[in-house]
């Protein structure tokens, strides 16, 4: 680590499905400050999610703002201090833009929008390898979650963006790379020493491999994808590792002239930010959750529905470690929609006081298939159902089944991961069992961390701070320009202090449940259509 320790600070953009936030930590990688800020989720049509991305620029603009306002305040130096910037992002997220304005071509399609389903049964009746075509190369099947089918879209149906690729002035790329060419110069912006600069168009290669565009193994673009859907190779931005030096940010920021030094999309970044190596998963309960593998320097394919990608790579030089993930669309999304859509709750936070008013969910399973189910169903047929339910049937109940239906799309996740990776690969903890580690707004909810215990029948570890995604930039960032080494890192002498939730469930309810919620699910499917 580098001197001066008291000096050092590392900020973290962490930039979300639902809001924005920016964490200053210090040398020992401890949050000093941090400010959040939401924004808008726009709805169309049934299935569709959008964002402003100039309002996301506007919350990140002021998010760092207040929070160096705060470690400020507070008695940090920050001003002298700061030295590199960090930035994870909620991935797949889709915005094209003009290079001469600097202004979106249209809002930027959400990870979990499913506008492109027609486009994707299209292309699974035409390729020969049907859903399965481009898994060779990226390891992901055809599904509305991916960039590159958005794209698609979008050069389908907005006028004008077809003709802005054609003269070289639109752009493509994911919230990551929005925000760099923003941060760094944009269409015309100068630097602290008053020098015109541009923005830089590139991508982190974790971003790259959640477009279906970016070849694994390569860690490039991969032409013959690019070929096979007609995307143009000069709209896309250039892939880089998730630890480097990529730029300075440029006047008109609260942060002007401290380096970019890290990237990752939020999923990996976690990863990171639990010290996962090989063997050893984590999941994160955001808007969706998403459950990681680190499987080391092996591509393992899926025969389970998982998807292969990547779990980071710390530097151009250093080597790639990938991972098996299996990716829920609603999780914590359900609470809102209790709290938004029912008016049963009026905050977030009241759904676990409510659940715990039961001891059980009365029979009620919820299954949230709003926008089809991912992983390991992909269906996109499958719509939201809740089904078991009586005249005893409660508002106790049903809240109580919503936190359920996390826990339970959590264990069919980790199940299909022991069977395509971890006979013979398992990290078990000290006490010679698997141990699950979480972070993400949810798991602040005890019931719902017991909950996943006791339908998991593993042990749940949740850290003091469970912001682990910005967690995971800062340390990118960090590595990269020095403050902190890869063994610091990974080293035991800082690691965070977890609270440990054991299963108090006895197998025989566990599997009983488990068949149950399996029924569950299997009424959501061909419902798309009503």
């Amino acid at each position: 680590m580098s001197g001066e320790a008291e000096e050092l600070f590392i900020g973290s953009i962490d930039q979300g499905t639902t809001s924005t936030r920016f964490i200053i930590y210090d040398h020992n990688a401890k949050p000093v400050a941090s400010h959040q800020v939401e924004f808008t989720q726009f709805f169309p049509q049934a299935g569709w999610v959008e964002h402003d991305p100039m309002e996301i620029l506007q919350s990140v603009r002021v998010c760092m703002a207040k929070a160096l306002d705060k470690a400020t305040a507070a008695g940090y130096n920050v001003d002298a201090g700061l030295r590199a910037i960090g930035l994870t992002n909620q991935r797949e997220t889709t915005v094209v833009w003009s290079r001469s304005t600097g202004l979106p071509l249209y809002n930027a399609i959400v990870w979990m929008d499913a506008r492109t389903s027609a486009i994707c049964h299209r292309l699974i009746k035409q390729l020969p390898g049907g859903r399965d075509h481009f898994v060779p190369s990226c390891g992901l099947p055809i599904s509305t979650y991916f960039s590159a089918f958005k794209l698609l879209w979008l050069i389908e149906n907005v006028d004008g963006i077809g003709d802005a690729i054609r003269s070289g002035d639109a752009m493509f790329g994911t919230i990551d790379t929005w925000m760099i060419w923003n941060l760094t110069g944009g269409c015309g912006a100068f630097n602290r020493d008053e020098k015109p600069v541009l923005g830089l168009h590139v991508t982190d290669c974790c971003n790259a491999s959640r477009t279906m565009l970016m070849n694994l193994r390569t860690l490039q673009w991969d032409s013959a994808t690019l070929e096979t859907l007609g995307i143009s190779p000069n709209i896309l931005p250039k892939i880089i590792s998730n630890s480097e030096t990529v730029g300075m940010i440029a006047n008109g920021w609260p942060t002007s002239g401290i380096p970019i030094a890290g990237c990752l999309g939020d999923q990996h970044a976690a990863m990171l930010g639990h010290l996962c190596r090989k063997g050893e998963a984590k999941s994160t309960y955001g808007t969706g959750a998403f459950i990681l593998l680190n499987t080391g320097e092996e591509i393992v394919k899926s025969s389970h529905g998982l998807l292969t990608t990547i779990s980071y790579k710390l530097g151009s030089e250093a080597p790639t470690n990938y991972a098996l993930e299996g990716s829920i669309a609603i999780a914590g999304a359900a609470v809102q929609w209790l709290r938004d859509g029912l008016g049963i709750i009026h905050t977030a936070a009241e759904i676990e006081e409510m659940a715990e008013m039961v001891d059980n969910s009365g029979g009620v399973y919820f299954v949230p298939a709003f926008n089809g189910l991912f992983a390991p169903w992909w269906r996109d047929d499958a719509r939201g159902a809740c089904v078991g339910m009586t005249a005893f049937s409660s508002k106790y109940h049903i809240a109580r089944a919503v936190l359920e239906s996390m826990c339970f799309q959590v264990n069919d996740v980790l199940s299909s991961m022991h069977s395509d990776a971890w006979d013979g690969g398992e990290v078990k903890s000290k006490q010679g069992e698997f141990l699950l580690r979480v972070d993400g707004g949810a798991t602040a909810n005890n019931l719902l961390m017991q909950i996943q215990a006791d339908l998991l029948g593993s042990p749940v570890a949740r850290p003091t701070d469970i912001e682990t995604s910005a967690l995971g930039a800062a340390y990118a960032a960090g590595l990269a320009i020095g403050v902190w080494t890869e063994e610091w890192i990974f080293g035991s002498g800082h690691e965070e202090k977890h609270t440990i939730f054991h299963p108090e469930l006895s197998e025989e309810v566990r599997k009983r449940r488990t068949e149950s919620w399996h029924k569950a699910v299997s009424r959501t499917f061909d419902l798309a259509d009503l």
